[in-house]
């Protein structure tokens, strides 16, 4: 396979496209994105970059609090108003038609529409040039009951989620695979006579 080289640069996908709530319910807001993940698993560890200019940066610096609610396919047209509209000028939820929800860890609001959110409380800030990583503990998790099975079991291919790639919004597709399914032993589905 042929390559051409670009200059470095921020290409990684595809990456989730979260609408981050902060704020709190009587003033919540809600910043998307894209630029978050897990980085560490005890504690459990996450993060997300912003722009010190962003009207949530200094909501979320002051209060020390955000939730990270996963988006599904219904929820991109919002996911794309929050990004591209400021929390300054316009009220999101109001806009967009969606409803804050109670976290149980945290005093800002989850978005109720999301069907799994993070409540994350933050450890530390970073900066480190247009954006600042601000490091959280995920100190509860809030999952839509519908997602999980009879045994307790998580089945996040119920959640219908998005994904955002390259300036393009992309619902996820079919399963390829389980972790570790590359090693697994194959089941022998031979009978026996």
């Amino acid at each position: 396979m042929s390559k051409i080289q670009w200059k470095g640069g921020a290409l990684l996908a595809p990456v989730p496209a979260c609408m981050v709530s902060c704020g709190t319910e009587q003033k919540p807001n809600i910043i998307t994105i894209a630029w978050t993940g897990i980085i560490n698993t005890h504690p459990p560890k996450t993060y997300i970059s912003v722009r010190p200019s962003r009207h949530s940066y200094p909501i979320i610096k002051e209060s020390g609090e955000f939730v990270i609610n996963l988006t599904t396919s219904a929820l991109v047209r919002h996911a794309d108003f929050c990004g591209v509209h400021t929390g300054a000028k316009v009220d999101k939820f109001a806009r967009c038609g969606l409803h804050t929800e109670s976290a149980s860890e945290v005093s800002c609001p989850l978005i109720a529409e999301s069907p799994l959110a993070l409540e994350c409380r933050v450890t530390e800030i970073i900066p480190l040039g247009t954006h600042d990583m601000i490091l959280a503990d995920i100190v509860a998790i809030d999952v839509d009951e519908s997602l999980v099975d009879e045994a307790g079991k998580l089945h996040l291919d119920r959640a219908d989620l998005a994904a955002y790639a390259h300036g393009e919004y992309f619902a996820l597709g079919k399963k390829l695979g389980s972790f570790g399914y590359s090693v697994r032993k194959k089941k022998n589905n031979k009978k026996r006579r």
